[in-house]
């Protein structure tokens, strides 16, 4: 099976988009700084140095510093797939993200995306 073109996209290049559906919604760029600190282990600093190298999707989950344990509770469809059903790791990594930026988008509160509840 060929391997997905996602994977060599920057995860720069992305952003951006991540960032603008949040804050068209009425959120902010720092939560969704927030989720992908708590799914991947990045800090602020190390999130921007991802940024500003371009390390493409793979590179940036497989150096993840700590991918969240509870990342496993994150359930739902995205782009018409149950991200629980994904099996190919980063695939599924990718989709959690996606998945944690629609719940930010669509107004759920900030405990509940990062699954404290």
């Amino acid at each position: 099976m060929a391997r997905h073109r996602i994977y060599s996209m920057s995860f720069a290049s992305v952003y951006p988009h991540y960032v603008a559906k949040a804050e068209k919604k009425g959120r902010s760029k720092a939560e969704v700084d927030q989720i992908i600190s708590w799914l991947t282990g990045y800090d602020q600093h190390e999130l921007q140095e991802q940024i500003d190298k371009k390390t493409d999707f793979e590179t940036f989950f497989a150096e993840a510093p700590r991918l969240n344990p509870s990342r496993s509770l994150i359930k739902g469809v995205v782009c018409g797939i149950r991200v629980e059903e994904i099996e190919e790791p980063t695939m599924r990594e990718i989709r959690y993200l996606d998945k944690l930026v629609d719940e930010l988008a669509r107004g759920r509160p900030m405990d509940k995306i990062l699954r404290k509840n």
